[in-house]
């Protein structure tokens, strides 16, 4: 740099060339491309989770719009799974993105399970599918569903929804029984050939999940309970593993290979419950569960509680949570369960 002082008709001619120079330089760097190509991970540092505020829009390339972290976004597929005590434990509900709980006939639940990042060996016990999944599925896209069975007159429904309906008589190679349990608690669905089945799958899309951190806050819980008419959840905070462990019916859920199940954030999501047009066999109406519309909803996260407003205004778009400011609420990043509670 030029000491400062009295120039002559050269150094001022210089310095003119050189601030205009330096004026382009900087023009120049403060343009962007939307043709640059992402930056590939170098480090570990790189391949963290992303920080983007709960306000952003989309979810970061690469990163999963079901669970905030970055990694595989393979098609999604979603599984009917058996619920009752004779189905646990269960197979393959460790590796999912999302559950769903969902109250069936009887007062009982059974859980509808959504797969990308990871494609398990098996998953099930696998049951039959209800008409709320077809309302609940539309915000997905097109996702295969895994399914066993289906009342004759909701067939047509399944059929022409904006699915992939994947039952063992369309995709027999897809299932397994397994020789130690009885029936109609031993189906289960290999998850690769599902999809080798169903090839177009669409991929994760928004459905209105915001992922960040701790908002401030909430109310300090060690444990949440979620009942059922004949079910209970349970969800005990473990601060050594950073997640809610799941227990029902009072007893610690598990899968076949020993794991805790649980997941770092759980929403108990306020819903209608509803008689469908629907009966089973033996003559007990179907619920309909309204997962449309908007409601009340607890968000469980990092030990503590929050009160929050779920909204959905049509079938095909996702569902937002929000603060009762009308401030998105971030979940914590990782798998995510939705209880869906009657009111």
């Amino acid at each position: 740099m030029a000491a400062r002082g009295t120039r002559g008709p050269l150094g001022l001619v210089t310095a003119a060339v050189t601030a205009l120079v330096m004026a382009l330089v900087l023009g120049l760097a403060g343009c962007t491309t939307t043709d640059e190509p992402s930056r590939t991970p170098t480090s570990p540092q790189d391949t963290a989770a992303p920080t983007a505020t709960p306000e952003t829009a989309t979810t970061p390339a690469g990163v999963s719009p079901f669970t905030g972290l970055p990694g595989r976004l393979g098609p999604v597929l979603a599984v009917k799974i058996d619920n009752v005590r004779p189905a646990r434990p269960h197979t393959g509900l460790d590796a999912a993105d999302l559950v769903y709980v969902e109250q069936v006939e009887g007062g009982l639940t059974r859980l509808l399970a959504v797969y990308s990042s990871q494609d398990p060996p098996r998953v099930g016990p696998v049951r039959s599918a209800r008409e709320s999944d077809v309302e609940l599925l539309r915000q997905f896209g097109r996702p295969a569903l895994a399914y066993s069975g289906v009342q004759s007159a909701l067939k047509p429904l399944i059929e022409d929804a904006p699915l992939l309906p994947l039952p063992p008589e369309d995709a027999p190679t897809a299932y397994v029984r397994d020789s130690s349990r009885p029936a109609p608690h031993n189906l289960y669905v290999v998850p690769g050939k599902a999809l080798a089945a169903a090839p177009g799958a669409d991929r994760p899309q928004d459905i209105g999940f915001r992922f960040g951190g701790a908002p401030e806050g909430g109310r300090s819980a060690e444990s949440y309970a979620v009942d059922f008419p004949a079910a209970e959840y349970g969800f005990t905070w473990s601060a050594a593993e950073k997640r809610w462990l799941v227990s029902m019916d009072g007893t610690a859920a598990r899968t076949t290979g020993g794991e805790r199940v649980g997941a770092p954030t759980v929403v108990v999501q306020h819903v209608t419950v509803r008689p469908s047009a629907y009966e089973d066999r033996g003559g007990n109406v179907t619920p309909y569960t309204e997962t449309v519309g908007s409601g009340s909803a607890v968000v469980l996260r990092d030990g503590k509680s929050y009160d929050a407003r779920w909204s959905r205004p049509s079938a095909a778009d996702g569902t937002t949570f929000t603060r009762e400011s009308g401030e998105p609420l971030p979940f914590a990043p990782g798998p995510v369960w939705i209880v869906l509670a009657p009111r």
